[in-house]
């Protein structure tokens, strides 16, 4: 809404535009009237909208023609005044003041007119017959208003709809020709009623009707007040009510009648507290509220977003059976003006064997969605209504914004749910297996994927000590030269060469030396492919001397050639050392862990007793592949 409303009065020479503004003021005739009233403002709290209001007069004698269209271009609304007894003011409505304010106004912004007929204490007909004709043909008119300055009649009540046809207009509503809502209004209060309709059966319920009534009125409808609405519907519209709920048409058909009986603050009440500005389209404040994001700080959403969005998803899931149909997730979107989700996300996150996107696929893209780009998620659940559904002042309730990485690296915990990997390595080494695989999809799965929906991101869940974690997979393309700081800026890295290509452990070696060598981010090598024959590999040192010397964790075996889905094991592995980077193995650990698993399971009692971080010993034992026989010999189990 507006902060405040700029009225202009104009008209002929002695229509007594003056004198309105000085009767309104001191609530009496002036006994003398000025060529022309200073411009007034008047308070907020004493209008009725509560919003300032500033009132500009014109006069012909002491203004130049610059000094009216500077004026004109500056009012909200303008009134033009005529004399009820006056043929030729009427006359000059037309022909002189309308086209002059419409030449001098900008065609996309239109600035509602009000015909003021004053001095009807001189006459005892109405003008209206002679001004309806002028109201139908000039659809900037608002309405039109008979009034004295004389006798003070209609005074307040002129400035009031001038007031109201700035902050509440007409025009965008309804199209008075036609007798019905415009598309665009029909647009938005369609969106309202599918956010309004919690459990999405197509019709609101009196639960819903009166949480809609609380949300936008601060008040509930009593049950007799409910029964009158529906029966007023019921009576002038055969499907406007079912099932003892108001469908979309009655819904629509009731603002259609506030409209008709002049309570356009009501369509409007409601179309702000959804988010809507005077042109029917959302605000940018409603869609995109101020979040700020320090440096080495990440975005997730908290508990209450996921609960919400959990509600969204079962509204949706009419077949019940944990995924989202193409129908579904049509339908879950149709309050957004756009698709946001295009066929690469069926690539970025699970799905069902008919793959459509599972309820766990569903939060895993909304989590990097938040994680990625955060003004787009609030943006994407504002369309969703979360601020109104949630009783949120914003979307940004919706985020939490994790502390600095560095204090994390400080204190040797985090609390953070999400955690990036960036996946880098050679043309061909089977990145994109590598994060197709994290979805359980094996090469066989993999295969039917096209080319245009590839995704270079993959996320799903993994559990870390009995927690539910988000691991975020980036495949980062292979361009040495132009390496970004997002393509290295991560929780945990994992370069990946394939075993049977003789040269591909060089791109891995010198991007680790290159950019990862002093940097405390952990850093896995993935052997891929290891369903293949392994050869040597044309580098200085093999990679598992590689490791060795950089004490890294000897490469990792790796297919997503299998019968079944391929394991998760490695990707858990990935999560735990993001989540504990000050808990890297120790040298001699690794060294344990490249000698075997007998000296390891000699030291490990040592190590429990020295509280070394259990995930030092979990990712050695990992390695080995060997967590039965350390359980056995030492009687802890990891």
């Amino acid at each position: 809404m507006r902060k405040d409303v700029r009225i202009l009065l104009v008209g002929e020479p002695k229509v007594g535009k003056t004198s309105l503004i000085m009767s309104l003021v001191s609530e009496e005739f002036p006994d003398e009237v000025p060529l022309r009233a200073e411009e007034i403002t008047i308070p907020a709290d004493v209008t009725p909208e509560r919003v300032p209001t500033h009132i500009v007069d014109y006069s012909e004698a002491e203004q130049t023609d610059e000094q009216l269209y500077q004026e004109i271009s500056k009012a909200n609304v303008i009134c033009i005044v005529y004399s009820v007894n006056n043929k030729k003011s009427i006359e000059k409505v037309t022909s002189h003041w309308i086209p002059l304010i419409s030449d001098r106004t900008d065609k996309d912004s239109r600035v509602p007119l009000i015909l003021v007929g004053n001095k009807s204490d001189l006459v005892e007909h109405s003008s209206m017959e002679t001004i309806l004709p002028i109201m139908n043909q000039y659809q900037d008119i608002e309405t039109c208003v008979e009034c004295s300055a004389k006798n003070l009649k209609n005074i307040s009540e002129l400035f009031y709809y001038a007031q109201k046809a700035v902050l509440h207009p007409t025009g965008p509503l309804y199209c008075p020709e036609e007798k019905e809502l415009k598309p665009s209004c029909i647009k938005a209060l369609t969106r309202i009623f599918k956010i309004s309709d919690l459990d999405n059966d197509g019709v609101l319920n009196d639960n819903e009707l009166n949480f809609f009534q609380r949300t936008c009125f601060n008040t509930p409808l009593a049950p007799q007040a409910l029964e009158d609405v529906k029966n007023v519907v019921r009576r002038n519209m055969a499907d406007g009510v079912r099932d003892d709920g108001l469908t979309l048409k009655g819904f629509l058909f009731l603002h259609t009648l506030f409209i008709q009986r002049g309570r356009h603050e009501t369509t409007w009440t409601v179309l702000r507290r959804f988010g809507y500005d005077d042109d029917l389209e959302l605000t940018q404040e409603y869609l995109f509220p101020l979040i700020k994001v320090p440096p080495d700080c990440t975005t997730e959403l908290n508990h209450n977003a996921y609960l919400f969005l959990q509600s969204v998803f079962d509204k949706h899931d009419k077949d019940r059976d944990c995924a989202l149909s193409p129908e579904e997730v049509k339908d879950l979107f149709n309050v957004f003006p756009y698709m946001p989700w295009g066929p690469d996300v069926n690539n970025t996150v699970c799905t069902n064997d008919e793959g459509w996107i599972t309820y766990q696929g569903y939060l895993s893209q909304w989590t990097l969605t938040t994680y990625l780009d955060v003004q787009r998620s609030l943006e994407y659940l504002g369309y969703l209504g979360y601020s109104i559904i949630c009783e949120q002042e914003s979307q940004a309730a919706a985020i939490t914004v994790t502390r600095n990485k560095r204090i994390d690296l400080q204190k040797k915990q985090t609390q953070r749910s999400v955690f990036r990997c960036n996946v880098l390595g050679a043309r061909g080494s089977g990145k994109s297996g590598f994060l197709q695989a994290f979805l359980g999809r094996n090469l066989q799965r993999q295969m039917r994927i096209r080319e245009d929906h590839k995704s270079y991101y993959a996320i799903s869940t993994t559990y870390v000590y009995g927690q539910e974690k988000y691991l975020l997979l980036h495949e980062v393309m292979p361009d040495f030269d132009i390496l970004s700081e997002p393509d290295l800026s991560c929780d945990v890295v994992c370069l990946v060469y394939d075993i049977n290509d003789p040269r591909s452990f060089e791109y891995c070696a010198k991007v680790y030396k290159e950019c990862f060598l002093d940097s405390k981010t952990p850093c896995v090598v993935v052997a891929a492919k290891s369903d293949l024959h392994e050869v040597r590999q044309q580098y200085s040192q093999s990679p598992l001397d590689f490791c060795r010397k950089h004490k890294l964790h000897p490469p990792q075996p790796f297919t997503c050639n299998t019968n079944e889905a391929p394991s998760k094991d490695l990707y858990t592995r990935l999560t735990t050392m993001a989540m504990h980077p000050s808990g890297r193995p120790s040298r001699s650990l690794l060294s344990l862990a490249h000698g075997g698993v007998t000296s390891l399971c000699r030291l490990t009692p040592r190590l429990l007793a020295r509280e070394v971080p259990c995930v030092c010993v979990e990712v050695a034992c990992c390695m080995l592949h060997d967590r039965a026989a350390l359980a056995k010999r030492t009687g802890k189990h990891f």
